[in-house]
């Protein structure tokens, strides 16, 4: 299977390493309007380096895209891709409105290939048993969350993540991966309430989510955090409690302001602790739901489903009421 990357940044790069270690596939092309970045990618992959995408298009063939630009580009290209007969693996967030998310995963529909998001928390392998817990029962009737995901702010990497119409900010780029995975481990959402506070380089935002069952989790979401990436998680139920926390794994932190001079070219990726990159195993994951046309751990309807949520946490910050969610099963009839 031959794949080609559009959009050869920090997403770009892990993506790349993500193919390199697949059995069977090839990784045939990299784009980038920043031709240095694609030159770069090309050298360390063997991929051909395009400055544009009509001629990565034009003149190589591939079967599948990933889309790794900055979220407000992820329409036209999903678009693009789907048109030409392309499978597209898209990261998060599916798009910024729930218009466009329609419209790419109708467009697919129609030109008959897949789309699959980059929700990747849900192959990191310590919300992989958080989930499998809950399923199984061992902490009985869920009642109570709380999820965390700090730090720095990538528009000091890539200013445009300081732009809100481009990445829609810590909610949307930040805190949807802790929004995709509650409700992939929690059930549908009935109402949300959000705040969000922004100064320069500080984005900080928490988000309450009541669900149908009756739970309820609370959310932070920080960028601006002077010290490493960090998550943490806690889900309490009727038998048990259930916690990961990425920095309990050492007794000693000392943190300290990037520095300016530091000439960080990318956005800073979670890590996680297991063996494997949770990046390749979702990679690798859709890969072969492409090859044996099966369902994939998160559809093209889940991330539709975050990005419903995402949007109403937004627009409670707005006007500062709870929003209501209306459920329905049809793409596009979903609106707060």
């Amino acid at each position: 299977m031959k794949i080609a990357i559009v959009g050869c940044g920090g997403m770009g790069n892990v993506h790349a390493s993500g193919y390199m270690n697949i059995p069977d596939v090839k990784l045939v092309g990299v784009c980038d309007v920043d031709f240095s970045l694609a030159q770069e990618l090309s050298k360390r992959t063997g991929a051909k380096a395009f400055a544009s995408f009509e001629a990565m298009l034009r003149e190589t063939d591939f079967d599948v895209l990933s889309v790794t630009v900055p979220s407000y580009l992820h329409k036209e290209f999903t678009l693009r891709a789907a048109e030409a007969g392309k499978h597209v693996i898209c990261e998060k967030p599916l798009a910024l409105n729930l218009e466009d998310a329609a419209e790419m995963i109708r467009s697919c529909e129609q030109h008959g290939v897949r789309l699959f998001v980059g929700h990747v928390v849900r192959f990191f392998p310590e919300y992989v048993q958080m989930k499998q817990a809950i399923d199984q029962g061992k902490l009985g009737r869920v009642g109570v969350a709380h999820a965390k995901r700090i730090g720095s702010h990538p528009g000091n990497a890539r200013p445009w993540f300081f732009d809100e119409d481009k990445s829609g900010g810590v909610i949307a780029d930040l805190m949807i991966h802790d929004i995709d995975f509650l409700r992939w481990a929690m059930g549908e959402v009935k109402s949300v309430y959000g705040l969000n506070q922004r100064v320069k380089d500080i984005d900080y935002a928490a988000v309450t989510l009541l669900f149908e069952s009756g739970a309820v989790a609370n959310l932070e979401a920080f960028w601006g955090y002077h010290g490493p990436f960090q998550t943490a998680v806690e889900i309490a139920g009727s038998k048990g409690i259930i916690r990961s926390d990425s920095m309990k794994s050492s007794s000693l932190h000392i943190c300290k302001a990037p520095s300016d001079t530091g000439g960080r070219r990318f956005a800073e990726v979670p890590q996680s602790p297991g063996y494997a990159s949770p990046y390749a195993l979702e990679l690798a994951h859709f890969i072969g739901c492409i090859r044996e046309d099966s369902e994939p751990v998160v559809t093209a309807l889940d991330a539709y489903k975050a990005l419903e949520i995402t949007l109403a946490a937004m627009e409670s910050v707005r006007t500062g009421q709870s929003v209501l969610l209306q459920q329905s099963s049809k793409i596009g009839e979903e609106t707060p």
